[in-house]
């Protein structure tokens, strides 16, 4: 088994990759995913989100309020490391069990977001990051996802610089051109990790 981490900056297009990896075979593993599971009504992870951040961050309907959340934590660094405290173990012990359920011979790519943020590099074999300029992240915010510029730099500001992510990776997939651009390069990269996993 090799056990990859994808990364990427918000904007930069790991959701796209790790679908393309996905398409070629790999077994994903998604954080962001598992860390919305995790807290999905009536588990002790929503929970512990609520004693530590109070009722208001939940809908009338008793599901987690994601924008209000994040508007609460994304502006202050000692909330969100609050926030990871409860979320980060439980998003560990889930992707443990779904990787030991990958086959021996598996390529297996765990998208996680703050890889970098979180020291979480020496846990794989390999590291894929996926580049884009902060310019291109942030038109791709405003433009595609709605954010004010405001909302969209402080996402960024949260995150590791791109220097930072760069220095972690054993393989950067560059991702500031068109899409036509990328699949040629996750398609050279997804080779790379098939013959890594293959030789064992």
């Amino acid at each position: 088994m090799l056990k990859v981490g994808l990364t990427g900056g918000i904007g930069a297009g790991k959701s796209e990759v790790s679908r393309m990896l996905a398409g070629y075979g790999a077994v994903l593993i998604d954080a962001d995913r598992i860390a919305r599971e995790v807290v999905e009504p009536g588990t002790a992870g929503l929970d512990a989100v609520v004693e530590a951040f109070g009722t208001g961050i939940l809908t009338p309907e008793g599901t987690l309020d994601r924008p209000k959340l994040g508007s609460i934590v994304f502006a202050d660094s000692e909330r969100l490391a609050a926030l990871n405290a409860i979320v980060h173990p439980l998003v560990g012990a889930r992707s443990a069990e779904l990787e030991k359920a990958a086959g021996p011979d598996s390529v297996v790519v765990h998208d996680v977001p703050l890889l970098t943020e979180n020291g979480l590099a020496p846990l794989y074999d390999l590291v894929v990051v996926v580049d884009a300029a902060p310019e291109t992240q942030l038109d791709r915010l405003v433009r595609l996802r709605g954010m004010t510029e405001q909302e969209a730099r402080a996402r960024m500001g949260a995150q590791a610089t791109r220097e930072e992510r760069r220095a972690v990776a054993d393989l950067v997939i560059d991702n500031d051109g068109p899409i036509e651009a990328l699949e040629p390069q996750v398609r050279s990269v997804w080779g790379e990790l098939a013959r890594r996993a293959a030789a064992g």
